[in-house]
């Protein structure tokens, strides 16, 4: 996507380094003034830019980028029946938690931002949030599934999509359900790093819930020959292979076992697989996937910014290329959240300290409907200030495009069970 999108200037910071440049408001060119002169909210985001995880940080940028433009053409956001523009600035932070800290905190001090958007990983988010507490800043995070990142509490950080220990184990649930002849034992393999290990773990009590018998738990490295791993779980022949991981390591997962020639009657991954590039990367190899999904351009949500889900992903695709997938929607409802809560402050640009602190009061109270579906942060307990509202649909990836194939309400295909053989 390009940075110069119209209707929100861009200050782009990466490794430290800020450059500055020009946008279009319909289709009329201007330079940002200075915010003394022109007053606008200025937010921060945080994601990976470089490094392992650049496709899932294209993502986020490409969700918040989405709002910020939507936004922006109708004027900016609403405060006290006046409208005021939004800057975007971006802190890379490399697919390296630390790095991600100190982005934000250049964000803050350097940029002024009033808010943060948040990181694509688990890790850095979990980095960032003793920034957000030092400044006072709020952050909304997009992208964040790890259950550590809320068992924390984190007072100034909020999550748009459920933790995957309320989401992995439930699409096993379905899965087993679906499966004819029914499955009876798994195998997980989890990527040792936050959101990856959690996943893993969520796969593997859902397992236990749903009756399935867990034959093996592996964790494994994010980088690396999965070889051995796949080999041992091929002489076990579980019914279902269920893998937490970002990209790479799920893709490597299906090059693996098709090396080996292994292919269980189910295999199920969980972020990963809603993104075009894992289909992209393996082409015919990616069909018979399964993976969890909390949004599709299918559901029946609305907003009046976006419309209806359908509306925002032809929306996205037209500016990408690319179908998005929930963690896009999720990075462009956090902007909402963002809107509903300064109109509800009544605060104008630029916010105070005391005003963040307020904003992010403002935000707890969050409980709105948007095209992404409902957005109401817990107040108490181990997902505190994390959305648990979405339900998470089972999809599976068929003839290239991934469909919803459970729970049955909300399928629109039947479940590929057992997978056939490779060719």
């Amino acid at each position: 996507m390009s940075t110069k999108s119209k209707g929100f200037s861009r200050r782009r910071i990466l490794g430290g380094s800020a450059v500055a440049f020009a946008a279009g408001t319909l289709g009329i060119p201007f330079v940002r003034t200075a915010r003394a002169q022109v007053a606008t909210f200025k937010a921060g985001v945080i994601t990976s830019l470089s490094g392992e995880n650049i496709l899932g940080g294209n993502l986020t940028k490409r969700g918040y980028d989405l709002w910020a433009e939507a936004i922006n053409a109708k004027g900016g956001v609403e405060v006290a029946s006046q409208r005021f523009k939004v800057d975007m600035f971006d802190g890379d932070d490399q697919s390296n938690p630390a790095t991600g800290a100190d982005a934000a905190e250049r964000l803050i001090v350097q940029n002024e931002v009033d808010v943060l958007f948040g990181p694509y990983t688990s890790g850095s988010t979990i980095a960032v949030q003793p920034i957000c507490q030092k400044y006072q800043v709020p952050m909304i995070s997009g992208s964040a599934e790890s259950p550590n990142v809320w068992k924390a509490k984190p007072e100034f950080n909020f999550g748009i999509i459920p933790a995957v220990d309320t989401t992995a184990g439930k699409s096993l649930a379905v899965l087993a359900k679906l499966s004819n002849p029914t499955a009876k034992t798994i195998a997980v393999i989890g990527v040792n790093e936050p959101f990856s290990k959690e996943t893993g773990e969520g796969f593997r009590d859902g397992a236990k819930e749903a009756g399935l018998e867990v034959v093996a738990y592996e964790l494994v490295p994010a980088s690396g020959d999965l070889t051995p791993v796949i080999s041992k779980i091929a002489a076990l022949n579980p019914d279902i292979v269920a893998v937490g991981g970002h990209e790479e390591p799920l893709i490597n997962v299906v090059k693996t076992s098709k090396s080996l020639n292994f292919r269980p009657k189910a295999l199920i991954m969980h972020y990963g697989v809603t993104d075009p590039a894992f289909a992209q990367a393996l082409a015919a190899d990616a069909d018979g996937t399964s993976g969890v999904s909390v949004w599709l351009p299918s559901v029946q949500y609305k907003d009046d910014l976006f419309g209806t889900a359908r509306e925002f992903a032809e929306m996205a695709q037209k500016k990408s290329g690319h179908e998005p997938d929930y963690t896009e929607a999720a990075c462009a409802a956090s902007g909402l959240v963002f809107g509903d809560a300064v109109k509800r402050l009544g605060k104008k640009p630029a916010l105070t300290r005391e005003d963040r602190v307020a904003l992010k009061d403002a935000i707890a109270a969050t409980d709105i409907q948007t095209f992404y579906g409902p957005i109401k942060f817990e107040k108490e307990g181990n997902h505190y200030h994390d959305n648990v509202q979405p339900v998470p649909v089972l999809i599976q990836i068929q003839g290239g495009k991934t469909v919803a194939v459970g729970p049955k309400e909300a399928a629109a295909a039947d479940l590929t069970y057992p997978l056939p053989a490779w060719k």
